[in-house]
């Protein structure tokens, strides 16, 4: 029985680990999304990093990437559509998820 409870632990702490990495994964996202709209609006640096912050609170108010598209997309306005802003989304996951791993 040892075995099969090492496995188990083993594959409940990857779990644990995978959850982990793809919660900061999304924030990390969530904030570069931030700073990039951010750089549309024409804000810089303290009220950049300040917009940047509220992007990653909305993140919080329900399940999945919604929330936070619906916050970008109210704030932006005319200045980016609605294919601009997941597109962008998507590229800032997979930038996201290279700086989460290369800081392990």
């Amino acid at each position: 029985m040892t075995t099969f409870d090492d496995r188990e632990n083993a594959y409940e702490a990857k779990f644990a680990l995978d959850a982990q990495l793809q919660f900061r994964a999304e924030a990390r996202r969530n904030k570069l999304l931030g700073l990039w709209a951010a750089d549309l609006m024409g804000k810089a640096d303290a009220e950049a990093a300040a917009y940047a912050k509220e992007v990653v609170a909305s993140d919080f108010e329900e399940a999945g990437d919604e929330d936070v598209y619906r916050k970008v997309a109210a704030d932006l306005g005319d200045l980016a559509d609605e294919q601009t802003i997941r597109t962008k989304m998507i590229e800032l996951t997979a930038v996201a998820k290279k700086q989460i791993i290369d800081e392990l």
